[in-house]
């Protein structure tokens, strides 16, 4: 027991402070998307839900939704459950297995009074940076993330 606390110690004493820099920011631009959402009127997932589709033009499979936005599919049933009540989406079978998540006319309605208005700053803020920053981060996120889902892979559950 007493070794098992001192390697957390020794993990928390080692804590790398670009990593703790990195979840702060990740933590931050969590809570701005947040505060829109409710500026906006709308619950997160229900945002994540419009933007996934929006971000898809008016419709997306509901494995997509899942995928991207990495909410739970008991969540992403719940929003569009919601949604489906207020005449935002609707279900669409695409084949035997896979549904799409579509606008109902109230949805894109919605949809430009928020999701999309949320995209447009999204697109502002890579327009007014140049060219080669756009690059240059979008590579570095896209190297964290294959490094992480590789660390992810070898990762197992070890009791103590």
């Amino acid at each position: 027991m007493n070794e098992a606390k001192g390697r957390y110690n020794d993990m928390k004493n080692s804590i790398s402070g670009d990593r703790k820099r990195y979840n702060y920011l990740s933590g931050e631009i969590n809570a701005v998307y947040h505060e829109m959402s409710l500026k906006l009127g709308l619950s997160d997932s229900a945002m994540i839900v419009l933007y996934t589709i929006c971000d898809s033009k008016d419709h997306c499979p509901l494995q997509d939704i899942c995928r991207r936005s990495g909410l739970s599919k008991q969540t992403v049933n719940s929003a569009i459950r919601k949604l489906e009540g207020k005449n935002i989406v609707y279900l669409e079978a695409s084949d035997a297995k896979s549904k799409n998540v579509c606008l109902t006319r109230n949805g894109k309605e919605l949809a430009e009074k928020t999701a999309i208005r949320i995209i447009e700053a999204e697109n502002d803020i890579f327009a007014a940076w140049p060219e080669e920053d756009v690059e240059r981060y979008l590579e570095l996120t896209e190297r964290f993330l294959l490094d992480l889902r590789e660390k992810a892979k070898i990762l197992s559950f070890r009791q103590v």
